[in-house]
Protein backbone atom coordinates (compact mmCIF):
# COMPACT_ATOMS: atom_id res chain seq x y z
CA UNK A 1 0.00 0.00 0.00
CA UNK A 2 1.65 3.64 -1.22
CA UNK A 3 1.95 6.02 1.86
CA UNK A 4 1.45 9.58 1.08
CA UNK A 5 2.10 12.56 3.37
CA UNK A 6 -0.53 14.89 3.68
CA UNK A 7 0.96 18.27 4.11
CA UNK A 8 -1.67 20.76 5.15
CA UNK A 9 -1.16 24.27 5.89
CA UNK A 10 -1.86 25.49 10.07
CA UNK A 11 -1.71 28.84 9.18
CA UNK A 12 -4.98 30.96 10.42
CA UNK A 13 -3.59 34.43 9.21
CA UNK A 14 -1.90 36.32 6.25
CA UNK A 15 -0.92 39.83 6.35
CA UNK A 16 -1.44 41.79 3.49
CA UNK A 17 0.47 43.95 1.32
CA UNK A 18 -0.85 46.82 4.01
CA UNK A 19 0.44 44.94 6.80
CA UNK A 20 -3.18 44.00 8.22
CA UNK A 21 -4.26 40.55 9.31
CA UNK A 22 -6.62 38.58 7.13
CA UNK A 23 -8.04 35.23 7.67
CA UNK A 24 -6.60 32.28 6.20
CA UNK A 25 -5.65 28.74 6.02
CA UNK A 26 -6.67 25.92 3.88
CA UNK A 27 -9.04 25.56 0.94
CA UNK A 28 -11.79 23.18 2.34
CA UNK A 29 -12.81 21.41 -1.53
CA UNK A 30 -8.84 21.25 -2.44
CA UNK A 31 -8.40 18.97 1.53
CA UNK A 32 -11.70 17.29 1.15
CA UNK A 33 -11.72 16.53 -2.34
CA UNK A 34 -8.15 14.79 -2.47
CA UNK A 35 -8.00 12.90 0.49
CA UNK A 36 -10.88 11.35 -0.13
CA UNK A 37 -10.03 9.90 -3.62
CA UNK A 38 -6.51 8.81 -1.83
CA UNK A 39 -8.18 6.60 0.89
CA UNK A 40 -11.10 5.49 -0.98
CA UNK A 41 -8.24 4.03 -3.12
CA UNK A 42 -6.74 2.51 -0.24
CA UNK A 43 -3.97 4.90 -0.04
CA UNK A 44 -2.21 5.19 3.48
CA UNK A 45 -2.22 8.63 4.33
CA UNK A 46 -0.47 10.73 7.15
CA UNK A 47 -2.17 14.23 8.05
CA UNK A 48 0.71 16.88 8.98
CA UNK A 49 1.42 20.52 9.39
CA UNK A 50 4.48 22.16 10.10
CA UNK A 51 4.30 22.43 13.79
CA UNK A 52 1.57 19.63 14.32
CA UNK A 53 -0.58 22.11 15.13
CA UNK A 54 -4.22 21.48 13.68
CA UNK A 55 -5.13 22.78 10.28
CA UNK A 56 -8.03 25.82 9.78
CA UNK A 57 -10.72 25.74 6.84
CA UNK A 58 -10.60 29.34 5.89
CA UNK A 59 -14.21 30.41 5.69
CA UNK A 60 -14.28 31.84 2.60
CA UNK A 61 -13.36 28.44 0.95
CA UNK A 62 -16.58 27.26 2.80
CA UNK A 63 -18.65 29.88 1.29
CA UNK A 64 -21.73 28.77 -0.58
CA UNK A 65 -21.07 30.21 -4.02
CA UNK A 66 -17.38 27.66 -3.87
CA UNK A 67 -20.09 24.73 -3.65
CA UNK A 68 -22.92 24.36 -6.35
CA UNK A 69 -24.01 21.05 -6.93
CA UNK A 70 -22.46 18.68 -9.77
CA UNK A 71 -25.66 19.15 -12.10
CA UNK A 72 -26.09 22.98 -11.74
CA UNK A 73 -22.23 23.21 -12.16
CA UNK A 74 -22.37 20.92 -15.29
CA UNK A 75 -25.31 22.53 -16.68
CA UNK A 76 -23.84 26.17 -16.24
CA UNK A 77 -20.92 25.03 -18.17
CA UNK A 78 -23.10 24.30 -20.83
CA UNK A 79 -24.87 27.74 -21.03
CA UNK A 80 -21.30 29.85 -20.67
CA UNK A 81 -20.02 27.99 -23.56
CA UNK A 82 -22.81 29.23 -25.58
CA UNK A 83 -21.64 33.01 -25.97
CA UNK A 84 -17.88 32.11 -24.52
CA UNK A 85 -16.89 30.28 -27.56
CA UNK A 86 -13.66 31.94 -27.79
CA UNK A 87 -11.65 32.78 -24.55
CA UNK A 88 -10.11 35.69 -26.34
CA UNK A 89 -13.20 37.41 -27.00
CA UNK A 90 -15.34 37.01 -23.66
CA UNK A 91 -13.66 36.44 -19.92
CA UNK A 92 -15.64 35.08 -17.34
CA UNK A 93 -14.53 36.02 -13.66
CA UNK A 94 -15.38 34.36 -10.54
CA UNK A 95 -17.48 37.59 -10.06
CA UNK A 96 -19.61 36.30 -13.33
CA UNK A 97 -19.60 32.41 -12.11
CA UNK A 98 -20.74 32.89 -8.87
CA UNK A 99 -22.39 35.99 -7.96
CA UNK A 100 -24.82 36.49 -10.61
CA UNK A 101 -26.95 33.55 -9.94
CA UNK A 102 -26.02 31.94 -13.29
CA UNK A 103 -26.02 28.84 -11.45
CA UNK A 104 -29.83 28.56 -10.76
CA UNK A 105 -29.91 28.39 -15.19
CA UNK A 106 -30.99 24.52 -14.85
CA UNK A 107 -33.85 25.04 -12.41
CA UNK A 108 -34.99 27.61 -14.11
CA UNK A 109 -34.96 25.98 -17.51
CA UNK A 110 -36.67 23.01 -15.48
CA UNK A 111 -39.28 25.31 -14.09
CA UNK A 112 -39.95 26.74 -17.54
CA UNK A 113 -40.44 23.48 -18.88
CA UNK A 114 -42.70 22.04 -16.15
CA UNK A 115 -44.70 25.51 -17.00
CA UNK A 116 -45.41 24.35 -20.13
CA UNK A 117 -42.71 25.90 -22.07
CA UNK A 118 -40.62 23.34 -24.70
CA UNK A 119 -37.44 22.38 -23.19
CA UNK A 120 -35.26 23.70 -25.76
CA UNK A 121 -37.24 27.10 -25.86
CA UNK A 122 -36.36 27.55 -22.13
CA UNK A 123 -32.67 27.05 -22.83
CA UNK A 124 -32.24 29.23 -25.44
CA UNK A 125 -33.78 31.96 -23.28
CA UNK A 126 -31.40 31.48 -20.53
CA UNK A 127 -28.46 31.12 -22.21
CA UNK A 128 -29.56 34.62 -24.01
CA UNK A 129 -30.26 36.22 -20.75
CA UNK A 130 -26.99 34.59 -19.23
CA UNK A 131 -25.16 36.45 -21.62
CA UNK A 132 -26.72 40.10 -21.00
CA UNK A 133 -26.38 39.05 -17.22
CA UNK A 134 -22.07 38.70 -18.33
CA UNK A 135 -22.08 42.16 -20.47
CA UNK A 136 -24.64 44.09 -17.90
CA UNK A 137 -22.76 42.90 -14.69
CA UNK A 138 -26.74 41.92 -13.67
CA UNK A 139 -28.64 39.20 -11.99
CA UNK A 140 -29.78 36.64 -13.89
CA UNK A 141 -33.28 36.61 -12.00
CA UNK A 142 -33.35 40.66 -12.47
CA UNK A 143 -32.74 39.97 -16.59
CA UNK A 144 -35.34 37.16 -16.80
CA UNK A 145 -37.74 39.14 -15.21
CA UNK A 146 -37.67 41.34 -17.71
CA UNK A 147 -38.82 38.65 -20.28
CA UNK A 148 -41.79 36.45 -21.48
CA UNK A 149 -41.37 33.43 -19.84
CA UNK A 150 -44.15 30.97 -18.06
CA UNK A 151 -42.39 31.67 -14.65
CA UNK A 152 -43.24 34.65 -12.12
CA UNK A 153 -40.86 36.62 -10.93
CA UNK A 154 -41.00 34.89 -7.56
CA UNK A 155 -40.99 31.38 -9.26
CA UNK A 156 -37.54 32.41 -10.85
CA UNK A 157 -36.38 33.29 -6.92
CA UNK A 158 -37.77 30.32 -6.18
CA UNK A 159 -35.32 28.41 -8.70
CA UNK A 160 -32.42 30.78 -7.22
CA UNK A 161 -33.15 29.95 -3.71
CA UNK A 162 -33.00 26.07 -4.57
CA UNK A 163 -29.67 26.45 -5.65
CA UNK A 164 -28.19 28.34 -2.81
CA UNK A 165 -29.83 26.03 -0.22
CA UNK A 166 -28.33 22.70 -2.01
CA UNK A 167 -25.14 24.34 -2.55
CA UNK A 168 -25.08 25.51 1.46
CA UNK A 169 -25.91 21.35 1.84
CA UNK A 170 -23.15 20.57 0.39
CA UNK A 171 -20.45 23.28 2.13
CA UNK A 172 -21.80 22.18 4.86
CA UNK A 173 -21.39 18.65 4.46
CA UNK A 174 -17.72 18.90 3.33
CA UNK A 175 -17.06 20.98 6.90
CA UNK A 176 -18.47 18.01 8.39
CA UNK A 177 -16.45 15.77 6.88
CA UNK A 178 -13.50 17.35 7.29
CA UNK A 179 -13.85 17.46 11.00
CA UNK A 180 -14.23 14.08 11.41
CA UNK A 181 -10.99 13.30 9.63
CA UNK A 182 -9.18 12.42 12.79
CA UNK A 183 -5.53 13.61 11.16
CA UNK A 184 -6.79 16.93 10.66
CA UNK A 185 -7.95 17.23 14.08
CA UNK A 186 -4.18 15.19 15.66
CA UNK A 187 -1.83 15.90 12.77
CA UNK A 188 1.53 14.79 12.49
CA UNK A 189 4.09 17.64 13.48
CA UNK A 190 6.43 17.74 10.41
CA UNK A 191 9.26 19.64 12.72
CA UNK A 192 9.62 16.37 14.20
CA UNK A 193 10.05 13.96 11.81
CA UNK A 194 13.25 12.66 11.17
CA UNK A 195 14.94 11.98 7.59
CA UNK A 196 13.99 8.10 7.51
CA UNK A 197 10.41 8.97 8.94
CA UNK A 198 10.41 11.08 5.81
CA UNK A 199 11.91 8.96 3.43
CA UNK A 200 9.32 6.17 3.97
CA UNK A 201 6.40 7.92 1.72
CA UNK A 202 5.95 7.23 -1.21
CA UNK A 203 4.28 10.93 -2.14
CA UNK A 204 3.60 14.31 -0.39
CA UNK A 205 0.14 16.44 -1.57
CA UNK A 206 -0.23 19.77 -0.22
CA UNK A 207 -3.59 21.25 -0.67
CA UNK A 208 -4.07 25.30 -1.00
CA UNK A 209 -5.25 28.29 0.31
CA UNK A 210 -3.47 31.04 0.87
CA UNK A 211 -2.34 29.35 4.39
CA UNK A 212 0.44 27.75 2.64
CA UNK A 213 2.32 31.08 1.46
CA UNK A 214 2.40 31.77 5.00
CA UNK A 215 3.97 28.95 6.69
CA UNK A 216 5.47 26.53 3.91
CA UNK A 217 7.08 28.46 0.99
CA UNK A 218 10.06 29.45 3.40
CA UNK A 219 10.19 26.08 5.81
CA UNK A 220 13.57 24.63 6.40
CA UNK A 221 11.46 21.28 7.34
CA UNK A 222 9.51 21.62 3.81
CA UNK A 223 13.23 21.99 2.55
CA UNK A 224 14.28 18.91 4.21
CA UNK A 225 10.95 16.62 2.98
CA UNK A 226 11.21 18.14 -0.59
CA UNK A 227 14.90 17.44 -0.81
CA UNK A 228 14.55 13.83 0.75
CA UNK A 229 11.49 12.61 -1.23
CA UNK A 230 13.03 14.42 -4.73
CA UNK A 231 16.10 12.37 -4.13
CA UNK A 232 13.90 9.12 -4.39
CA UNK A 233 11.89 9.95 -7.13
CA UNK A 234 8.90 10.36 -5.21
CA UNK A 235 5.63 11.94 -6.12
CA UNK A 236 5.58 15.72 -5.39
CA UNK A 237 1.80 16.98 -6.15
CA UNK A 238 0.10 20.23 -4.70
CA UNK A 239 -2.67 22.24 -5.56
CA UNK A 240 -3.71 25.83 -6.37
CA UNK A 241 -1.77 27.68 -3.51
CA UNK A 242 -0.09 24.21 -2.48
CA UNK A 243 2.64 24.99 -4.83
CA UNK A 244 4.44 27.61 -2.56
CA UNK A 245 5.65 24.56 -0.69
CA UNK A 246 8.03 24.39 -3.82
CA UNK A 247 9.71 27.91 -3.14
CA UNK A 248 11.34 26.05 -0.13
CA UNK A 249 12.50 23.26 -2.42
CA UNK A 250 16.19 24.70 -2.14
CA UNK A 251 19.15 24.03 -4.38
CA UNK A 252 20.51 20.79 -6.59
CA UNK A 253 23.71 20.18 -6.67
CA UNK A 254 24.28 22.56 -9.46
CA UNK A 255 23.36 25.20 -7.49
CA UNK A 256 20.28 26.24 -9.33
CA UNK A 257 16.47 25.20 -7.54
CA UNK A 258 14.95 21.72 -7.46
CA UNK A 259 12.43 22.57 -9.64
CA UNK A 260 14.14 24.63 -12.36
CA UNK A 261 13.10 24.16 -15.73
CA UNK A 262 9.74 21.83 -14.71
CA UNK A 263 6.64 22.91 -15.97
CA UNK A 264 4.16 23.23 -13.38
CA UNK A 265 1.00 25.30 -12.49
CA UNK A 266 -0.62 26.97 -9.78
CA UNK A 267 -3.45 29.60 -8.62
CA UNK A 268 -3.04 32.10 -11.14
CA UNK A 269 -2.29 36.19 -11.16
CA UNK A 270 -5.36 36.42 -12.93
CA UNK A 271 -7.57 34.20 -10.52
CA UNK A 272 -5.69 35.98 -7.47
CA UNK A 273 -7.52 39.14 -8.28
CA UNK A 274 -10.46 38.09 -8.10
CA UNK A 275 -10.46 36.36 -5.00
CA UNK A 276 -11.16 38.73 -1.74
CA UNK A 277 -7.93 38.27 -0.38
CA UNK A 278 -6.25 39.56 -3.90
CA UNK A 279 -9.24 42.35 -4.02
CA UNK A 280 -7.38 43.71 -0.32
CA UNK A 281 -4.00 43.22 -1.30
CA UNK A 282 -1.82 40.44 -1.53
CA UNK A 283 1.73 40.32 -0.20
CA UNK A 284 3.39 38.46 -3.00
CA UNK A 285 1.90 36.61 -6.07
CA UNK A 286 2.55 32.95 -6.16
CA UNK A 287 2.43 32.40 -10.15
CA UNK A 288 4.91 35.14 -10.20
CA UNK A 289 7.49 33.61 -7.58
CA UNK A 290 7.24 30.59 -9.75
CA UNK A 291 8.32 32.01 -12.47
CA UNK A 292 10.91 33.99 -10.85
CA UNK A 293 12.48 30.59 -9.08
CA UNK A 294 12.68 29.09 -12.74
CA UNK A 295 9.89 27.16 -13.42
CA UNK A 296 8.41 26.89 -17.03
CA UNK A 297 4.47 28.01 -15.90
CA UNK A 298 1.90 26.40 -17.97
CA UNK A 299 -1.98 27.75 -16.63
CA UNK A 300 -5.00 26.80 -18.80
CA UNK A 301 -6.53 28.64 -21.52
CA UNK A 302 -8.94 30.32 -19.37
CA UNK A 303 -9.36 31.44 -15.38
CA UNK A 304 -11.37 29.18 -12.94
CA UNK A 305 -11.19 25.74 -15.48
CA UNK A 306 -9.50 22.81 -14.51
CA UNK A 307 -5.81 22.09 -15.19
CA UNK A 308 -3.34 19.80 -13.99
CA UNK A 309 0.32 19.57 -14.89
CA UNK A 310 2.61 16.11 -14.49
CA UNK A 311 6.21 16.58 -15.47
CA UNK A 312 8.49 13.80 -14.28
CA UNK A 313 7.43 13.54 -10.25
CA UNK A 314 5.93 16.54 -9.94
CA UNK A 315 2.20 17.09 -10.55
CA UNK A 316 0.83 20.53 -9.96
CA UNK A 317 -3.03 21.75 -9.81
CA UNK A 318 -3.97 25.43 -11.04
CA UNK A 319 -7.38 26.10 -8.83
CA UNK A 320 -10.13 24.60 -6.53
CA UNK A 321 -11.82 22.80 -9.66
CA UNK A 322 -8.78 20.95 -10.31
CA UNK A 323 -8.84 19.16 -7.21
CA UNK A 324 -10.49 15.53 -8.30
CA UNK A 325 -8.36 15.48 -11.81
CA UNK A 326 -4.84 16.28 -10.12
CA UNK A 327 -5.88 13.75 -7.07
CA UNK A 328 -6.31 11.00 -10.14
CA UNK A 329 -3.14 12.13 -11.54
CA UNK A 330 -1.15 11.38 -8.12
CA UNK A 331 -3.09 8.01 -7.86
CA UNK A 332 -2.12 7.14 -11.83
CA UNK A 333 1.56 8.25 -10.32
CA UNK A 334 1.42 5.85 -7.66
CA UNK A 335 0.00 3.08 -10.00
CA UNK A 336 -3.51 2.61 -8.04
CA UNK A 337 -5.46 4.03 -10.71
Amino acid sequence: MPRLLYLVTSAREIRLADGTPHETGYFAEEAAVPYRRFTEAGVDVVVATPDGQPPHADSYGLQPIFHMPDEDEDFLGSVTRTFARDVDDIRLTLRHLTALGLGASRRIVLAMRDAGMPLEEARVLVSRSAKTAWREDRQLADVLGEQDTPLSRADIDDAVTAHLDASQAISDGLAAELAAIPGFQRPVDLSAMTDEEMASFDAVFVPGGHGPMVDLADNADVTRLLQILHRRNATVAALCHGPAALLAAGGRDDGEWLFEGYRLTCFTDEEEDQTVTGKLGMPWYLDTALKNAGAVFDDAPAAWVSHVVVDRNLITGQNPGSSESVADAVLKSLAVL
